[in-house]
């Protein structure tokens, strides 16, 4: 049996579960000459956002925008340049690596890749053994017995537990990683393009397993995807990153029936399947993170800038209630 959530998680939904206030993240790179001072890719730039116990908070923007690492950061798998991570009142920051072993049991990962996030040389259950014993504890025949109901929890079987995983095909390791992630008892999920790298033919059904499995346990997910239709169906809110920085936030039905930046209704203007009147094609290309724009780093490509534009970064505001964005203009109609 799986045991239920923790108890100790807020019992109000109002209050965040993880809050992220200011959070950066540049990568250094060598200078390009002698002489010439090193430079950094700015991969991520104050991002603030929040995920309340049970959300689904979706985080999506093009390639490079700065979605993976956000995951990264909130684990803290990797080290912010600037900013906090509070989770249900614990600022990451502040443990040491041992602490930080043991708390890892309240946030796992889920990795794009199934192929490269199990280890070859372990069996599936010694796998999911392993998260049971230094997590929660538990002894060998414990241990073994959760990791077969983990195991039929996903859609496998007890006799998988002796197998390796090149006996899997891409969706069963991604089962199977979604029952090592759930085997410590997490509250907090990072979903990092979890179906992307699966056949098509497959990817709904480890959606609906993701999406069952969150609303049974009551997991507060951050779910990173470049597809818009995924995102719509199975997310609670949308925050949407470009060069790494946040543009918009949103109730996910609002977001998708009344885009405030610009640069979200490109995004959703290009998806497939739309079917609006009106499509904004972006122009140009990706601004390289070394050198940002000034000002809004959008503005660029955005057929609304103005001289303004480049003057000052646009801060998040309320445009409606739960509805935020980073532009100055309202006076445009998406």
């Amino acid at each position: 049996m799986i045991p239920a959530q923790d108890s100790s998680a807020p019992a109000d939904d109002k209050q965040p579960l993880v809050s992220v206030k200011g959070l950066s993240k540049h990568f250094p790179v060598r200078g390009s000459g002698w002489g010439k001072p090193a430079q950094a890719v700015r991969a991520v730039q104050d991002v603030d956002l929040t995920v309340a116990p049970g959300e689904v908070l979706g985080v999506v923007g093009e390639s490079g925008s700065g979605k993976s690492t956000v995951g990264r950061l909130m684990l803290r798998l990797v080290e912010p340049t600037a900013g906090k991570v509070i989770f249900d009142g614990q600022d990451l920051g502040e443990l040491n690596p041992a602490e930080l072993r043991k708390f890892r049991r309240h946030m796992q990962m889920i990795f794009q890749d199934p192929f490269a996030s199990l280890n070859s040389r372990m069996t599936v259950g010694d796998a999911l053994m392993e998260p049971l014993k230094l997590h929660r504890q538990l002894s060998g025949r414990e241990a073994e017995e959760q990791a077969i109901a983990l195991l039929e929890k996903v859609g496998l079987s007890a006799d998988h537990a002796k197998r390796y995983p090149r006996a899997f095909s891409g969706g069963q390791r991604q089962r199977i990683a979604i029952a090592r992630a759930l085997a410590p008892s997490p509250r907090f999920i990072v979903a990092d393009e979890p179906v992307s790298a699966l056949d098509v033919s497959i990817q709904a059904e480890v959606l609906n397993l993701m999406q069952n499995l969150q609303q049974e346990l009551g997991l507060a997910l951050l779910f990173i995807s470049h597809d818009l239709s995924v995102v719509e169906v199975i997310t609670d809110r949308v925050m949407v990153l470009y060069l790494g920085r946040v543009m918009e936030v949103a109730r996910t039905e609002d977001l998708y029936d009344n885009p405030a930046h610009p640069y979200t209704a490109a995004l959703l203007q290009a998806a497939p399947g739309y079917t609006g009147e009106s499509r904004q094609i972006l122009g140009g290309e990706i601004p390289s993170p070394i050198a940002p724009p000034s000002g809004c780093v959008f503005r660029t490509r955005c057929p609304f800038a103005t001289a303004e534009c480049a003057q000052t970064v646009p801060t998040l505001r309320e445009v409606s209630p739960g509805h935020y964005k980073a532009c100055i203009r309202d006076d445009i109609t998406l």
